[in-house]
């Protein structure tokens, strides 16, 4: 077994005794210096050994050198709270592990704020890019986010100011449930802080800017909310063509065609836990993918520079697959196809009569919805008001089956 006890800022004083009895009776103590440095030499006499850096992939090979001896690992707070605890949980397996948490930071801001937990969405920064926490800006929301480093609070004031969220109220809570426990105050807009306590934990009561775009939770995001060259699957048929993709957690989809990255990118704004390629051939697109994932929050979006099929080789097997374009290319469809594993979902969007005659004769070998969507806008004529119709957009739809080639 590994044991695995967390501990706060308070220290020694702030652990339970069975937590204690853990870590007295440990032969080995490993942990963050100064998370080591937290225990009395006295009471505490295993052999310490400070994780080393990087930490992931040093973990097998340290715990094999120790191997038959009582191990105590420290971690902050919950160890399984955006902690080490899942990454010992994955190599020795759940069954070996004897975790003993304690009140998690986000915990501790909940009280002192009066926030309810359940009610408050928390985005690490740990590793993890800045850009990511534009997803989860929204009017009147609060959020708690894991800050990384002492510069953490002012660089996510910069972000705020820059998407247009500077009236946004931040405060850092650092050392929390310590006697060292501080309070920083301010707004994006006039934050005086260039460094904060390495162990912190912010709070953001989101207000968005007056002049700045209102992006919701659902697709068909409005089309002023990206860079493109014209090649933008419109609002409408984007909502149209997301309900048909269906994403859920964890799924990796291949938009084929990425064009402005517009149908990957609110595939992944669905759930934290999508996952996205776009592949698109020209150079001046995908830097232009790369930039609107980055700028709506999700710059986890991987963006291959290449035509298909040829850029397909090698990628992951998605979940599902939408085409944008390309239909009539030699070999696209049946190598999109081909990728698919039984219960795959594929979407095919075309304009023209060639692309449709293609997807038209593989609605009728491969069944699946063929559709047709046509959406017309209200303009100005004359002194009235018309409609105006743009170019109608045929859409195939298929589950492939188990079996089916």
């Amino acid at each position: 077994m590994v044991s695995v006890v967390g501990i706060g800022a308070d220290g020694w004083d702030g652990l339970p005794e069975a937590s204690r009895r853990t870590l007295r009776a440990a032969e080995v103590l490993i942990g963050g210096p100064r998370q080591l440095d937290l225990l009395p030499a006295g009471a505490c006499p295993g052999t310490r050994v400070p994780w080393p850096s990087p930490l992931r992939p040093a973990v097998p090979g340290l715990l094999a050198a120790h191997e038959g001896r009582r191990i105590a690992v420290l971690a902050s707070g919950d160890p399984l709270f955006y902690g080490i605890g899942r990454t010992l949980a994955e190599f020795v397996g759940p069954d070996r592990l004897d975790v003993r948490p304690h009140p998690s930071s986000v915990s501790y801001a909940c009280a002192r704020l009066g926030w309810p937990l359940e009610a408050t969405e928390t985005v690490s920064l740990v590793a993890r890019p800045l850009d990511a926490l534009t997803a989860a800006l929204h009017d009147g929301r609060r959020l708690l986010l894991l800050g990384e480093g002492p510069e953490s609070p002012a660089r996510v004031a910069a972000l705020l100011r820059e998407r247009g969220w500077g009236r946004t109220r931040i405060r850092v809570l650092e050392q929390l449930g310590g006697p060292r426990e501080r309070l920083l105050d301010g707004t994006a807009a006039d934050w005086p802080h260039e460094r904060a306590d390495a162990l912190h934990v912010l709070a953001l009561d989101c207000v968005r800017d007056p002049d700045t775009l209102r992006l919701g939770t659902t697709p068909g995001l409005p089309d002023e909310a990206y860079e493109h060259d014209g090649q933008l699957t419109k609002r409408y048929v984007r909502a149209a063509t997301l309900a048909a993709l269906a994403p859920a957690p964890g799924e990796l989809l291949w938009d084929v065609g990425g064009g402005s990255g517009s149908i990957g990118v609110e595939w992944m704004r669905a759930h934290r836990a999508c996952r996205a390629i776009a592949v698109e051939k020209s150079p001046e697109r995908a830097a232009r993918i790369a930039r609107n994932a980055a700028a709506l929050g999700v710059p986890g979006l991987k963006v291959v520079t290449g035509g298909a099929p040829e850029a397909l080789t090698g990628l992951e097997t998605p979940d599902a697959i939408f085409i944008g374009g390309g239909l009539t290319a030699p070999g696209l469809l049946d190598a999109c196809w081909d990728a698919l594993p039984p219960g795959g979902r594929l979407v095919a969007n075309t304009v023209t009569l060639e692309s449709e005659a293609v997807l038209a004769e593989r609605h009728r070998r491969h069944g699946g919805e063929l559709i047709r969507l046509a959406v017309a806008a209200a303009v100005p004529v004359g002194g009235f008001t018309g409609w105006r119709q743009a170019m109608p957009v045929t859409q195939w739809s298929v589950t492939k089956g188990s079996g089916e080639a």
